[in-house]
């Protein structure tokens, strides 16, 4: 590190400022032990400009009597010297002997500024030095800003910085201090390798850390960025990895890190030594609490004979368990898990020991960093407060809430000791971040079309831990807008409480004739009634009306009325179709929508009025990126709370990940659903609508029964009762680094569609006193045109095959699926190419 001057002013000041060190001088004056009797205030002082004389007097301290001895005047000088507010002092014996204290006064700083910097703002810089404008100069902590300058730079990956500081002098002793920073290139890491993995390969263990390869989309993302902190976590992510999978022996022995100057980047290699992998060979429970039964206990044990060790769920018991305890008036109970390994057998014996701790208590909570979030955001997630007996396993769960909230970049819980023995403090540190975020997102699909949405939401709002969103989404085939907000503690208890307003219209495309608008207001209830299971409760009111093109709704099928016109022509007076007649003929000749359809629009707009749950049992190891895991959602509506339909609408959706071999991962997924008629009759927008959702290969809505108009647009009717069930096989491109996030898909599925039990006809006089009108028919040997619904509704199994390509893009998820059917109904429309895809800049 080097010093550049600009000298504006006297040369010789300059030198003294540099030249002279901050340490007693050699030569400086001692006074001898002849002037030894005099007082403090007898000191005289020289040279000070703004520091009191009486401030450089308080730092010699006299001894017995008010005198001032060798010592006291050795210590005075050392004392003045570490205060930073001088360059050089110096006491020398004057006339007669008295004590004369010369000092020279470092200069003011009157200003810092920041040079080259591009990649980190000035105030950033600002608030992370230590010399401040208006602050005494200190070259030593100058030299300490640049080396802290120089380090932040590091943190964000950039390795050659070089920052110079330099000095300007100004008059009336005032210097202006400017760090010129070049910032070099970004250093990122080249390659990860890891050695002694034999059960997991590198492809899998480049899944579990956070440190990322270099690639032609780093400068998206900035897991690339060579971090000395992230590479030591990532050894601690490792270990917990095969922790969890049964590897109790594993030892991630280094993390070793190389500079390749070439490359002009960091090699990173783990060193792993595995281990054996071991099952649970035996579970037992342990008391010495008097009159505790530790068997009662096993209920809330996570681990079970014969699985694969797994220190997570062992972790998790432990937790539950001494929970538990706690509840029973235990509060000093202190479970411990212990363990012998057979090496032989590789299996381990899990013993649940559980004891009486010591019986301390907590004096106080101190929070500390929380600038922004309100203390009682933070306090709430606490199922303990202070004069509650200490209980590490509710401590440790309140720090992982916390990390969940997402509010802060770091939490830390840590004790301290208290007023006394059985007292502690603990001490909950904190680190703001940014919690609101602004998007414009794009994305295309080949149902929706080109969509774009703008949003603003904020996860903490006013630092009360609210969260609210608004958003407009603008597309080729949907708009609309939502406004959402939760409070997560309705009345102080842990029930979120979520409202929904949003209205959306879909407009009429290649795969449906029509038009839908919605305008709608939906509250809701959140439970979480274990780790694994949620509940929430909805009401949710909403109206609803179709639209149509005047030409598509312009036939009259009304026999009863004085417009009656239908085709082919009829005779209103008679029924009987008229012989060569073209009346009627006109109205079909653009085409016509659906009889449901119009029926419809003929009824306006409809209010629906439901009850709702949603049941949500979820064991992911990653919702984004499963390879492990049960997820199952079971939903139910009643409409019929007021409102103009009723019904009620039952569907469950269940996902199994499992892990098979070589980085593959298998899924296999079933759904169903019904719809009940209650009351009313059954609308067509009330009824499931099916295609590349269920079977892929097919078209949107375009599977199950369908109008067989051949006049009409033939729309999809919908039915109330569908299954589907897909297996389907996800594995990486061995060739292609991680980073890529590229994965391919091989599937198989096979669903149904059918027993649709919406309007078939306009009135039943229709299908009854018209002479000549074939009545509304299922499944007919071939199509006809009448006044009543001619359509399909065989139960046929759809089934196809398919490969598709699984991008975790910088630009957000995107999926290509390229799927043929194998079997499908006679008036199925299929669409073997399917793409959808969305990003956020």
């Amino acid at each position: 590190m080097k010093f550049g001057l600009r000298l504006r002013g006297g040369l010789l000041a300059t030198l003294i400022m540099f030249g002279a060190p901050v340490v007693a001088p050699v030569g400086a004056v001692f006074v001898p032990s002849s002037a030894l009797a005099q007082t403090v205030q007898s000191i005289s002082v020289e040279g000070n400009r703004r520091v009191e004389v009486e401030t450089i007097r308080s730092y010699f301290k006299p001894g017995p009597g008010g005198r001032l001895d060798q010592g006291a005047i050795d210590d005075g000088l050392k004392a003045l010297i570490e205060t930073g507010l001088f360059q050089d002092v110096r006491i020398n014996r004057g006339a007669g002997g008295q004590i004369v204290v010369s000092v020279v006064e470092n200069p003011v700083i009157g200003r810092i500024a920041f040079e080259g910097n591009k990649k980190i703002k000035d105030e950033q810089l600002t608030t992370e030095v230590q010399s401040k404008a208006r602050g005494t100069f200190s070259r030593a902590m100058v030299q300490s800003d640049t080396l802290r300058i120089a380090e932040i730079y590091r943190r964000s990956g950039r390795y050659d910085v070089r920052v110079t500081p330099e000095v300007i002098e100004q008059p009336n002793n005032r210097v202006d201090l400017i760090f010129t920073v070049e910032e070099g290139a970004k250093t990122g890491v080249k390659s990860i390798e890891f050695v002694g993995n034999n059960a997991f390969s590198s492809y899998r263990l480049r899944d579990v850390i956070k440190t990322r390869e270099s690639n032609l989309l780093s400068f998206l993302a900035s897991g690339d960025i060579y971090d000395p902190d992230r590479v030591e976590a990532d050894r601690d992510l490792i270990r917990r990895f095969y922790l969890k999978n049964g590897y109790a022996d594993v030892q991630v022995v280094a993390a070793l890190t190389e500079y390749d100057p070439e490359k002009k980047g960091f090699n990173v290699t783990f060193k792993i030594e595995e281990g054996s992998q071991y099952r649970v060979g035996a579970l037992d429970f342990r008391s010495s609490i008097p009159n505790f039964d530790p068997t009662t206990l096993r209920a809330y044990s996570r681990v079970n004979v014969g699985s694969l060790y797994n220190v997570e769920s062992v972790e998790k018991s432990v937790e539950e368990m001494q929970i538990e305890a706690s509840r029973r008036g235990y509060a000093f109970a202190v479970v411990r898990p212990g363990g012998d390994r057979n090496f032989e057998a590789h299996t381990v014996s899990v013993v649940f020991n559980i004891d009486e701790g010591p019986r301390t208590y907590i004096e106080r909570i101190n929070l500390r960093g929380n600038t922004r979030t309100r203390d009682y955001v933070i306090r709430r997630e606490f199922d303990i407060s202070e004069g509650d007996a200490y209980n590490r396993a509710l401590v440790d769960r309140a720090e992982r809430r916390l990390k969940n909230l997402d509010y802060f970049k770091s939490v830390k819980i840590t004790t301290e000791p208290g007023s006394s023995s059985d007292r502690v403090v603990l001490i909950v540190d904190m680190e703001e971040k940014s919690t609101g975020d602004f998007s414009i997102s794009g994305g295309y699909s080949t149902t929706d079309g080109a969509l774009a949405e703008v949003s603003v939401s904020e996860r903490n709002l006013l630092g009360r831990g609210l969260f609210a969103k608004a958003s407009v989404t603008y597309g080729q085939y949907a708009r609309g807008y939502s406004l959402s907000f939760v409070e997560p503690y309705l009345l102080d208890y842990r029930v979120a409480l979520g409202l929904d307003l949003y209205q959306r219209q879909q407009l009429s495309n290649s795969y449906i004739s029509y038009g839908t608008k919605t305008l709608g207001f939906s509250p809701r209830l959140g439970f979480s009634l274990r780790e694994d299971l949620s509940l929430q409760l909805r009401y949710s009111v909403y109206q609803q009306e179709i639209t149509l093109p005047s030409y598509l709704a312009n036939c009259n099928n009304d026999p009863l009325s004085a417009a009656f016109n239908p085709s082919p022509a009829f005779s209103a007076a008679t029924g009987i179709p008229l012989a060569g007649s073209t009346n009627g003929l006109g109205c079909y000749s653009d085409g016509e929508a659906s009889l449901p359809v119009r029926k419809e629009l003929a009824n306006g707009k409809t209010l629906t009025s439901a009850l709702g749950y949603t049941l949500t049992y979820n064991t992911l190891d990653n919702n984004k990126n499963p390879s492990d895991g049960l997820l199952v959602d079971f939903r139910q509506d009643f409409a019929g709370v007021g409102g103009d339909v009723s019904y009620l609408k039952s569907v469950i959706d269940a996902k199994y990940y499992t892990p098979l071999v070589s980085d593959i991962v298998g899924l296999v997924r079933l759904q169903s659903g019904m719809l009940n008629k209650i009351g009313s009759d059954l609308r067509m927008l009330d009824h499931f609508q099916m295609g590349s959702n269920l079977v892929r290969g097919f078209a949107p809505n375009g599977i199950g029964p369908r109008d067989l108009n051949p006049f009409g647009t033939q729309d999809a009717l919908g039915g109330t009762k569908y299954w589907g069930a897909s297996l389907e096989l996800q594995m990486p491109f061995w060739f292609l680094p991680k980073e890529v996030g590229l994965k391919g898909a091989v599937y198989a599925d096979a669903g149904g569609l059918y027993d649709y039990k919406g309007p078939t006809s306009w009135t039943a006089t229709n299908e009854v006193n018209v002479p000549g009108c074939i009545p509304s028919t299922i499944n007919p040997s071939s199509t006809g045109t009448c006044t009543g619904l001619v359509y399909d509704d065989s139960k046929v199994i759809r089934s196809s095959v398919g490969v598709g390509l699984i991008w975790q893009s910088p630009f957000g998820p995107l999926r290509f699926d390229y799927a043929v059917p194998l079997s499908k109904g006679k008036y199925d429309r299929t669409q073997e190419f399917r793409f959808g895809g969305g990003t956020s800049f």
